[in-house]
């Protein structure tokens, strides 16, 4: 596990999911959810705004859980979301083009936290050798 890639994902999730419950339309502008005008609407900002609180609660578990299994669990549960976010934005958003986008970025941040899973980390208790020294 790359704990350190799991946290920069995290604290970054965990602000963006901040900007977004403070300021849905960070989401609703790309996502197509605004009027003619690029506002949001009032119902489509409190739907919005859980899923910026979803983001922020879960990348924020990722950036502090301490490293082992709540770290695993907390990372597991953000790819989660993001594969449902790009399963559910990719199919319910208007128009193609924005749920291509919905789906990419939301398998991107999937991808981080997944490779965050996988990688290897290095031991912070050995320094790195010096090869050649």
């Amino acid at each position: 596990m790359h704990v350190g890639l799991l946290r920069v994902t995290g604290a970054a999730t965990a602000v963006y999911g901040l900007a977004v419950t403070l300021r849905p339309g960070l989401l609703a502008g790309p996502s197509g959810l605004v009027d003619a005008d690029g506002r949001t609407a009032p119902a489509t900002a409190v739907s919005l705004r859980p899923v910026g609180w979803r983001d922020a609660a879960s990348g924020l578990a990722m950036a502090l859980a301490p490293d082992g299994p709540a770290l695993r669990t907390a990372a597991v549960l953000r790819v989660a979301a993001d594969l449902g976010d790009a399963a559910l934005l990719g199919r319910t958003l208007p128009g193609r083009d924005r749920r291509v986008m919905a789906v990419a970025v939301s398998v991107g941040w999937g991808a981080l936290s997944l490779a965050g899973l996988l990688l290897p980390g290095r031991d912070l208790r050995r320094p790195p050798s010096l090869v050649g020294a």
